[in-house]
């Protein structure tokens, strides 16, 4: 007899009739059980399972509540973090006294992260080019007659870094306003860098003032120079740059720094009589020689002052593209690019070849004369942003001041 069959003869409605099935070659037990259970339904629906579950789960002994107060008695020894999480434990319980214990450790939890999150970073380096480019400063005409031929320098560039086994080789070349870059696959050492300026200053045939030691390409941190008072021995002479350069130079903080501008002395407010000086300086991607000076003390005259970091304020960009603020030449929307002399489409470069102005024309019968190669252009130009008579680009312009 199988276990189903004895299953089903014992939960199914017995009668006189009734008997159990016939088993070979054994005695027939008669079960004197009978069940008043009728045959089990089978559930047809989602609803009818969730009901029929109810009756199938564990009930969960009610556990004993926690005594707050005898634990925090009882916790005489333990360190001064664990007495506050008490601390917080019995108020959490006094305003909420109907709370489960769960909910109570959940909201400790939540004070916890809240409490140990860290303290916003400042950040003071900026985010510039990698360190896989080689600058050659020099002037703008010693790079345009080294750029011509950009393609057979980058061949000969890598023959001499080859020729002292070096790894490192050079991609490409572009120029700006500060000189040559050269982009290579890794981070040239000074060996490499001595061979690139070796081998530009043999090629152009210059003397060593026109192009200066070549270098990696370099970032600005920013620093503030707190504590200062803004005027001179009671009195209402302001403190001078003169004195803060002079400064600078002598202490010995800053003997390895460069300085990318002069500092700048701004007022606190208008209220009080403390300033503080903004400086810049040239510092890596991970701005190491401005956490050699942070937090670091020296005299101005008879007053300790401090160095704090302060955040990067690089200014607003403006685009060599379209000559407009407030974004790099690389996300501008333009085809082209534009003159920042004329606004014309084309390069500031080729604004002698060009542009109306510098043209003359024969069609019509105008006192236009045509500007001879060599000479500047004699028009007056019109600014794009502000509608000044000045290029662009100016220094003078109001929005390169602000």
């Amino acid at each position: 007899m199988t276990f189903r069959s004895k299953v089903k003869y014992k939960f199914a409605p017995q009668g006189k009739n009734t008997q159990m099935p016939p088993t070979k070659g054994k005695e027939v037990v008669k079960l004197s059980f009978v069940s008043t259970i009728s045959s089990p339904i089978l559930a047809k629906t989602n609803k009818e399972v969730k009901e029929i579950l109810k009756y199938f789960k564990k009930i969960e002994k009610p556990t004993s509540t926690k005594l707050y107060a005898q634990a925090s008695a009882s916790s005489s020894n333990c360190n001064d973090s664990s007495k506050n999480i008490m601390i917080n434990t019995l108020k959490i319980k006094k305003v909420f006294p109907n709370l489960p214990n769960k909910k109570i450790d959940s909201v400790q939890k939540i004070i916890n992260r809240i409490n140990d999150k860290p303290k916003p970073r400042l950040n003071m380096t900026t985010k510039g080019p990698s360190y896989k480019q080689v600058i050659v400063p020099m002037n703008n005409d010693l790079g345009k007659r080294f750029i011509k031929d950009a393609a057979n320098h980058v061949t000969n560039i890598n023959r001499s870094l080859k020729s002292i086994k070096s790894n490192v080789c050079a991609d490409f070349i572009s120029a700006n306003d500060k000189g040559v870059i050269i982009s290579t696959n890794g981070v040239a050492s000074n060996s490499n860098l001595q061979e690139i300026e070796k081998y530009i200053k043999n090629l152009l045939q210059t003397s060593d003032n026109s192009i200066t030691t070549s270098r990696l390409s370099q970032l600005k941190s920013y620093l503030k120079i707190v504590g200062i008072p803004y005027y001179v021995d009671k009195s209402n002479t302001c403190i001078s740059l003169k004195d803060i350069e002079c400064t600078l130079k002598n202490s010995h903080i800053f003997n390895n720094i460069i300085f990318t501008s002069k500092p700048r002395i701004i007022k606190i407010s208008p209220k009080l009589d403390m300033a503080i000086i903004w400086i810049d300086i040239w510092d890596n991607q991970n701005g190491n020689n401005a956490k050699k000076i942070i937090n670091r003390q020296f005299n101005v005259r008879n007053i300790t002052t401090t160095v704090r970091d302060a955040n990067m304020n690089p200014g607003v960009p403006q685009c060599k593209n379209c000559w407009k603020w407030g974004h790099s030449a690389g996300v501008c929307r333009i085809q082209g690019s534009k003159c920042a002399k004329c606004n014309g489409p084309h390069l500031t470069d080729n604004h002698h070849d060009f542009a109306w102005c510098c043209k003359a024309n024969n069609k019509i019968n105008s006192s236009i004369l045509e500007t001879k190669k060599g000479n500047p252009c004699p028009h007056s130009f019109k600014c794009l942003n502000c509608k000044g008579s000045h290029v662009a680009n100016s220094v003078d312009c109001p929005f390169w001041k602000h």
